[in-house]
């Protein structure tokens, strides 16, 4: 009967459709997908009361059913002090949403023979070819150890973080140390140089464990950005501004911009006694000088670092038709940037393949994956893949209730703010069919 009744709404909309939004998804009445305008109004008034107590600026907020939009709101402030409000064009930095995009140009070379999932990386980046391993002391020991790894990085390990490579900001304490001094970017700051050089840096460091022994998130997509950029002869950003932004009709999905387009970004706020404080334009830099971040890198700097870990800007409705190609197999609008049967590989849990310890992480080629609803307590379908980024940007996708559901704001640390799950609670109490 459900599937019924998806297919009687599609055809619907097939009718009434009110045609394309501007550099968005077509638009429809939330009826026609199956959705309540009253329970997706409890969305606007979420973020107005996170607004009304100071927990954050603004958001803006979308959802899209088989493949129409059917909530698109902007509520509150792209910058308070300048009395600038939130728009559903605002331009966010999406931090670790890039990782998707890259992940999506991997696969594109995996399609027509440029590499394969089980080739060593080394196979394009020679500098990976001896790796070590910082291994823990034994009983009764002081010091950590140098061993070689025992296999070989691969693509998949890249892909699904089980290579051993970490994040300057995130490595445990007895790795950070030779993130820092190897001046290891993150890329969420003003970078100079490329991510040829910075790959050729973190080579030289070692894994924080053994390839594939477990879930360590870090720099793998970074390291996979440039093997977009070794076999292609492009740089990444050139390569995704010709075969997925301009194929899907994201205009506004970019690594920087003129510092004219600045003012289109919405600032980035972090929690400071009962409220919030603008950052500053400067990068941003902890005591012991592992996370350092930037409001201003976007537009403010050198632009010739292409992090495929976490460099992208781009509006909610660009991102939304990224996902609405994913969710319909790989193709939007005529324009075809993965085959379906790709797309299905990259969103199944990878980590019980390769041999990883269960700790109830799934992780595919790219994308965080969904379990039960029993085990996680959480109302998205098994099988729903997404992921978020750094500054409070968060996306994921339903196949299963052909759904798109994203939260753009711009606030870091999130120091416990509620709204995301909020949201994911209002979106999924809002369908009806």
């Amino acid at each position: 009967m459900r599937v019924r009744h998806l297919v009687v709404l599609m055809l619907l909309l097939l009718l009434v459709s009110r045609g394309l939004a501007a550099q968005g998804l077509p638009t429809a009445p939330p009826e026609l997908l199956g959705l309540a305008p009253d329970r997706l109004e409890r969305i606007v008034t979420l973020v107005q009361e996170a607004v009304d107590r100071t927990e954050v600026a603004g958001a803006v907020t979308l959802v899209a059913r088989l493949g129409r939009v059917g909530h698109l709101e902007a509520v509150g402030w792209r910058d308070i002090e300048r009395d600038a409000p939130m728009e559903t064009d605002t331009l966010f930095r999406i931090a670790s949403m890039t990782k998707a995009v890259t992940s999506v140009a991997v696969m594109q070379l995996y399609e027509v023979g440029a590499l394969l999932l089980r080739d060593p990386v080394s196979q394009y980046l020679p500098a990976f070819a001896r790796m070590e391993v910082l291994t823990p002391p034994e009983a009764g020991g002081a010091e950590y150890t140098l061993e070689p790894a025992r296999r070989p990085i691969t693509i998949r390990h890249l892909l699904t973080h089980t290579s051993g490579i970490s994040y300057r900001f995130l490595s445990p304490p007895y790795l950070a140390p030779y993130y820092v001094d190897a001046e290891i970017s993150d890329g969420l700051s003003q970078t100079e140089g490329t991510i040829g050089e910075m790959v050729d840096r973190l080579a030289r460091l070692p894994l924080a464990h053994q390839p594939g022994a477990r879930f360590t998130y870090g720099l793998s997509l970074d390291v996979l950005g440039r093997v977009v950029e070794v076999i292609t002869g492009e740089t990444l950003a050139d390569y995704m501004t010709a075969e997925i932004f301009e194929p899907l009709g994201m205009v506004d999905t970019t690594f920087y911009v003129e510092a004219a387009e600045a003012a289109r970004f919405a600032s980035i706020y972090r929690p400071r006694g009962d409220g919030i404080a603008r950052l500053p334009e400067t990068p941003v830099v902890s005591a012991d000088r592992r996370t350092i971040y930037s409001s201003s890198y976007p537009y403010d700097g050198p632009q010739t670092y292409f992090s495929g870990g976490a460099g992208l800007s781009s509006t909610i409705s660009d991102y939304a038709r990224f996902l609405q190609a994913l969710l319909n197999g790989g193709e939007l609008d005529g324009a075809r940037i993965l085959g379906r049967r790709t797309v299905q590989l990259m969103t199944r849990d990878h980590l019980v393949g390769l041999g990883v310890p269960d700790t109830g992480q799934r992780f595919g080629l790219g994308f965080a994956i969904s379990g039960d609803p029993g085990l996680t307590g959480g109302p998205r379908s098994e099988g729903a893949f997404g992921w978020l980024g750094f500054f409070n940007t968060v996306y994921w996708v339903d196949p299963e209730e052909q759904l798109v559901a994203i939260i753009m704001r711009q606030l870091y640390p999130n120091d416990g703010s509620q709204l995301t799950d909020k949201f994911e609670v209002a979106v999924y109490s809002a369908i009806l069919d």
